[in-house]
């Protein structure tokens, strides 16, 4: 349920819900009011209209019984000496919370309400001081009481009178408006308690579990889950955290991965470092010390130390490309590339190197000459490179082959390139393309390596849309495949 829904029925529910409960109060209270004054003074209250301190209501209310005595009174007067008939006007005068008195002469002739009777018969008006107004009569203060009187004529001469007595009484007594006050602040507080624990059920009790959650992520604890159901704001909410800590877990395990790469690439680069700086010191101290006292033996010794401060700058770069590969600030430059054109040139720039090292390169286009791709020649020219660096580091056949294949995908090209080295295990094909990873645990120097080069090759290719992996049988070579889209003219022109 919506916050808006619960603040809407919580409104209604200030508002009604006592209304309705004091109405409730007020008609048992003076419903309980009203009949214990019956009992105590010998009287039916029916009519709830009577329960006011209005003198006019309750005179209203015997106007009927009035006319209709006054008119029997002035018709057949013997009417009033009947008292099965006088009987019958006190059951009428009854609903209205009054009753009959009849008076012979001085004596009490009829009443229905003997005990009522008696405390105000001798208070009556006296004869002849009638009015025939129904809405007139004499009103009792002490005793509460609104007389009206109707004179006639006994059949035997004798002067006689009919007396409505009404009782005038009101509900809103003291001891009713004390009740009433205990029953609405009774109300208030039930109305309170059931809300209150409505939305602290509903509001509080989330936002302290909210809470709790978001003490546990300030903890670094990224496991403690919030799960709900509700299509509400509170739903919605635990949901958004829920993102947020999956993110943060996500984010806060790959800082940990990175820190942890970070080091063993601190490790290895120190590692390969350390090696050609101490091959240098050993032969400048050879030197120095006049070991190399022949001109070929100080040749020897000046190619060698040119040879590590090679490696100690592929090293450098490489860390330097790697930092800029990290960070996302790898400068591309992309063009419409011929495929044909430019793995050929590729192919004839590495062909010379391979063949001083003893290592066949077999070079097959199997595209259309035409075919184009978007792409950065220098960085895939890059990506051409390290994957055959790579098999030439692990190359361990006296003859080596190197195939690099060109293949036509529909929409794509895919370019294989494949050795015959010896390969890689089958439960390392699946991270080569991690970084800092390397199947030679042992760190041969004479292989070097950072164990970054196909993490750059994976970062290059996905950066042109494309996607690669790897074949491999240990003992037999290694196959790397890469996947580009091409470009067709006739869809820009479109």
């Amino acid at each position: 349920m919506k916050f808006k829904t619960k603040l809407a029925i919580t409104f209604l529910t200030i508002i009604l819900l006592p209304v309705l409960l004091s109405l409730v109060a007020f008609m048992a209270i003076g419903t309980v009011l009203v009949r214990s004054a019956d009992q105590a003074y010998g009287l039916e209250t029916t009519d709830y209209s009577m329960m006011s301190d209005s003198i006019d209501a309750f005179s209203r209310g015997t106007d009927d019984l009035f006319n209709m005595i006054r008119d029997a009174a002035k018709q057949d007067s013997a009417m009033l000496e009947n008292k099965e008939y006088l009987a019958g006007l006190n059951a009428t005068a009854a609903d209205k919370s009054s009753y009959i008195i009849v008076r012979k002469g001085e004596a009490l002739y009829y009443t229905g309400n003997t005990s009522a009777a008696g405390k105000i018969f001798d208070r009556l008006p006296r004869y002849g001081q009638e009015n025939e107004r129904s809405d007139a009569g004499f009103y009792y203060n002490d005793m509460r009481k609104l007389v009206k009187q109707v004179d006639f004529t006994f059949s035997d001469g004798s002067l006689g009178s009919v007396f409505i007595v009404t009782r005038i009484t009101s509900v809103f007594s003291k001891s009713f408006l004390v009740d009433m006050f205990l029953a609405i602040v009774l109300i208030l507080v039930l109305t309170s308690m059931v809300l209150t624990q409505w939305i602290h059920k509903s509001v509080f009790s989330p936002i302290n579990r909210l809470n709790l959650a978001m003490q546990k992520i300030a903890e670094g604890n990224f496991d403690y889950t919030l799960e709900s159901d509700d299509d509400n704001e509170i739903g919605e909410l635990y949901r958004n955290y829920e993102d947020m800590r999956l993110r943060l877990k996500e984010s806060t395990e790959e800082k940990l991965e990175n820190e942890r790469q970070n080091r063993e690439l601190i490790s290895n680069i120190t590692h390969d470092l350390k090696t050609p700086i101490t091959a240098i010191k050993g032969y400048v101290e050879g030197i120095i010390d006049g070991v190399a006292d022949t001109p070929q033996r100080r040749d020897k010794y000046l190619r060698t130390i040119y040879t590590k401060a090679n490696d100690m700058d592929r090293l450098i770069n490489e860390l330097t490309y790697y930092s800029s590969i990290d960070n996302n600030r790898i400068p591309y430059n992309f063009q419409r590339i011929n495929v044909a054109e430019f793995f050929a040139d590729c192919a004839e720039d590495v062909g010379l190197d391979l063949e001083s090292k003893n290592i066949q390169l077999n070079y097959s286009n199997l595209v259309d000459p035409d075919t184009r791709i978007i792409a950065d020649p220098e960085q895939m020219k890059k990506v051409i490179n390290n994957i055959i660096g790579n098999s030439i580091k692990y190359m361990d056949k006296e003859k080596g082959v190197i195939d690099i294949r060109l293949l036509d995908e529909v929409d794509s090209i895919r370019v294989e390139i494949e050795d015959n080295g010896k390969g890689i295990a089958a439960r390392d094909l699946a991270n080569i393309f991690e970084r800092f990873f390397r199947t030679d645990a042992s760190r041969n120097s004479t292989k070097g390596g950072s164990g970054i080069g196909l993490s750059i090759v994976k970062k290059i290719i996905e950066d042109h849309g494309g996607y690669i992996w790897a074949t491999s049988k240990e003992g037999e070579g290694t196959c790397l495949h890469f996947v580009v889209r091409k470009y067709r003219e006739a869809e820009v022109n479109e």
